[in-house]
This record gives structure tokens, sequence and C-alpha cells, in this order.
């Protein structure tokens, strides 16, 4: 069995995180996942404080969604949900690099990623997109 580096999501620890006040399992939630979080969003070409922004936007929609989540390992499993909003809040900070919505020059690596990414996001779609 292949290891991922990562402890098991424990129910427990899932279950609690509904409670606000329970500063030690958000603790441990944070301690446990922030690196995943974190290099999803490196490797999917975003600078290390935009990786950084998307951790603490990240753990931010789990607080505000956890109440939401009904946790059956058989479904799915709580990393899948995390990393689905890992993901959107990559696709947040992408949005930010496009024109309009920031002042930074971007470098034409910047250009390739975002086009990349719009690649990938017409894809799912079914959509074509334009060229650079």
């Amino acid at each position: 069995m292949k290891n991922s580096g990562l402890i098991a999501t424990r129910r427990s620890l899932v279950e609690r995180l509904a409670d606000w006040g329970d500063q030690r399992r958000w603790q441990e939630f944070f301690d446990t996942y922030w690196k995943l979080i974190h290099s999803a969003a490196r490797k999917s070409g975003l600078t290390d404080a935009e990786a950084q922004e998307v951790v603490q936007e990240t753990v931010i929609t789990v607080a505000k969604n956890i109440d939401k989540l009904k946790y059956d390992p058989a479904i799915g499993s709580f990393k899948g949900w995390l990393l689905q909003i890992t993901r959107w809040r990559i696709a947040d900070q992408f949005r930010k690099r496009e024109p309009g919505n920031t002042k930074r020059r971007r470098s034409a690596d910047d250009r390739d990623v975002i086009y990349g990414f719009r690649c990938v996001l017409a894809a799912e779609n079914g959509s074509e997109i334009e060229n650079k």
C-alpha cells in the first residue's frame, strides 16, 4: 500500500471541527493538512505568497462549510473534499492575476500558466479557448 505521507483522516477530527471553539482540533487540522494544500497550490504554478493565501482561504472555506459535510468514507474522502476546495481557491488566485484584477506585471511564464489553466477549464466545460 502506498504511503501518502499523511495520516488517515480520523472521523473524530472531522466531526469535532464543527465546534469552532475547539482550538486544539482546528490546530490539529491545520498542522495535518496545510502542507498538502500548500503543495497543491505550488504545483499548480502559484507563487509562495499565493499558495499561502490558498491555504488561508481553504481553511476559512472548510470552517464555513464543515457543518454541511456529511462525512461518509464510503461515499467520498475528506481529503477529496478538501482538495476540491483547494482547487477552487487555486482558481481564485489565477483569476486575481487576470487583466484588471492586479497591477502586477506578469512574466511570460505567468501568461503560460494562466493560458494552461484556461485550457484545463475550457476542456472541463467542453468549450474552446482562444489562442494566446
